[in-house]
């Protein structure tokens, strides 16, 4: 699968990790930054992952500050994106399987290596579950998403 992973200055080691962990696994992940350190702004990163998902230059996409909070508000503005914070496995598979969520915002101050590898891999190995009211819901959150675009 093709991924793309980004994020602030705090999630510089998270990333590299779950980047390593996920190569491992057989994906293809692009990452967009930040690649030091140095004080960044997390909205900056959550935009682009969320823009390369819509774009498609990806399938899914993972963002990291650090609480996940920021940044998954931050990419949830980008029409399309589902963006779902999580801090644990059980969260992450339900954002796919019910959400449909193509954005994981994980905290590199609030997840450790060990658990953000199990959380990525739950989120990963769930598939939304298309039809009835999972569907529906899903279909809900479109029309407020243009809804509120339109104006």
């Amino acid at each position: 699968m093709k991924l793309v992973i980004a994020g602030d200055h705090s999630s510089i080691d998270l990333k590299q990790a779950l980047k390593e962990h996920l190569e491992a696994r057989g994906h293809e992940v692009t990452d967009l930054g930040a690649h030091t350190t140095q004080s960044t702004d997390y909205p900056v990163w959550g935009r682009l992952a969320g823009e390369a998902v819509v774009r498609g230059d990806a399938e899914l996409g993972i963002v990291i500050c650090g609480t996940g909070v920021g940044i998954s508000i931050a990419a949830n503005k980008v029409r399309g994106v589902r963006a779902a914070c999580v801090s644990e496995p059980f969260s992450a598979q339900m954002s796919r399987r019910h959400n449909d969520a193509n954005v994981l915002a994980l905290g590199a101050r609030v997840v450790g290596v060990d658990l953000a590898k199990m959380i990525v891999d739950s989120w990963l190995d769930a598939e939304f579950e298309a039809g009835g009211r999972h569907s529906h819901r899903v279909g809900l959150i479109t029309e407020i998403d243009e809804e509120y675009r339109a104006h």
